[in-house]
């Protein structure tokens, strides 16, 4: 048997080109005393990973040149060599990358039921993603019922569940994301209580108009001109909590950092920036309520399944286009 793998070749500038990575095939590992052999079935492609493959001081050690690409990923053991918890046939999700099988000794990895969630949930809603969501709203964005919540890239992974949990515990929510198919999306299916279309308004007077009294907590996934945007519209002792940058992951030149940073200090209001891994401890308690909203059908969990481990390069680019709707998964197992 052949592992076919997604192996870092270089450091981009700008947006990754497709010799970034290269696809390989090498044999299949064999696990060793103490180690499980896991078919992965679906890796999980994230924003974050482009800022893994910089070479520059970050909360994670960047991704080696030649080393597998870093990514969540989900499977099924089909050999154990002694393990002391995890057996053949048992489905673990963990960081296996961008590879169809992995050999780990079971550290950071965790069992789950395949009858409770599809394996897909278990890499979005109930994956990083919706831990990022659960924790950045609830801990650091410390919401509380009657709260006016705005969230950026609104239909992607983090933000559709964060726009949720809002939803659940009382709160106002507008969303905002790119063109109207998922702005119906998350209004007509999630049930946010308003919408903005960056592509086609001026989300200055957009967030205006929805938040006429402004913005208790503003959740940002995307940086940029609608982080400085958003930060005018901040009610005193407002949260803004910093989970990510998309618009500003592939710039050649300096970040664009907010100018109207002040309202801060007018505000009296707090930015923190916010990584899930600082949680890891209470996954299990934040996996356990999302399941209960999901199984009351209070918390919806959309994927958006491509197939082909090469396929990845142009499947990670939709990261980056707004081609994709919801949690952006990749099938690597093949039929």
């Amino acid at each position: 048997m052949m592992n076919k793998q997604i192996i870092l070749k270089k450091r981009p500038q700008g947006l990754p080109e497709k010799d970034t990575w290269e696809l390989q095939s090498n044999p299949v590992p064999e696990p060793g005393d103490g180690e499980v052999l896991i078919q992965q079935h679906y890796v999980s492609l994230d924003p974050a990973m482009r800022g893994w493959i910089n070479d520059s001081k970050s909360y994670i050690e960047p991704v080696k040149i030649d080393d597998v690409m870093r990514a969540g990923s989900i499977g099924e053991v089909i050999k154990s060599n002694n393990h002391p918890k995890f057996n053949e046939g048992d489905v673990l999700t963990g960081w296996g990358g961008v590879q169809q099988y992995a050999v780990s000794n079971g550290d950071n990895w965790y069992k789950v039921d395949p009858n409770l969630a599809s394996l897909p949930t278990y890499i979005g809603t109930l994956g990083m993603p919706g831990m990022t969501a659960y924790f950045g709203i609830l801990e650091v964005g410390k919401i509380k019922e009657g709260d006016v919540v705005l969230v950026s890239g609104a239909a992607g992974a983090v933000g559709s569940v964060v726009g949720q949990i809002a939803k659940i515990k009382g709160c106002k929510v507008v969303g905002i994301a790119g063109g109207e198919k998922k702005c119906n999306y998350i209004k007509e299916e999630l049930g946010f209580d308003g919408a903005i279309d960056y592509k086609s308004e001026n989300v200055h007077t957009a967030i205006k108009r929805e938040c006429p009294k402004g913005i208790d907590v503003y959740f940002d996934n995307v940086g940029g001109e609608i982080l400085d945007a958003a930060l005018a519209r901040l009610r005193m002792h407002a949260r803004v909590v910093i989970c990510g940058a998309i618009s500003q992951y592939n710039n050649k030149e300096n970040v664009n950092g907010p100018s109207n940073y002040l309202s801060l200090l007018v505000n009296r209001a707090t930015m923190q920036g916010m990584v899930v891994m600082d949680y890891a401890k209470d996954y299990g308690k934040a996996a356990q309520e999302m399941g209960g909203w999901i199984a009351q059908g209070k918390l919806k969990s959309k994927e958006d399944v491509y197939e082909g481990i090469e396929n990845f390069h142009e499947t990670f680019l939709r990261l980056f286009s707004g081609e994709k709707m919801g949690k952006l998964v990749l099938k690597v197992i093949e039929d």
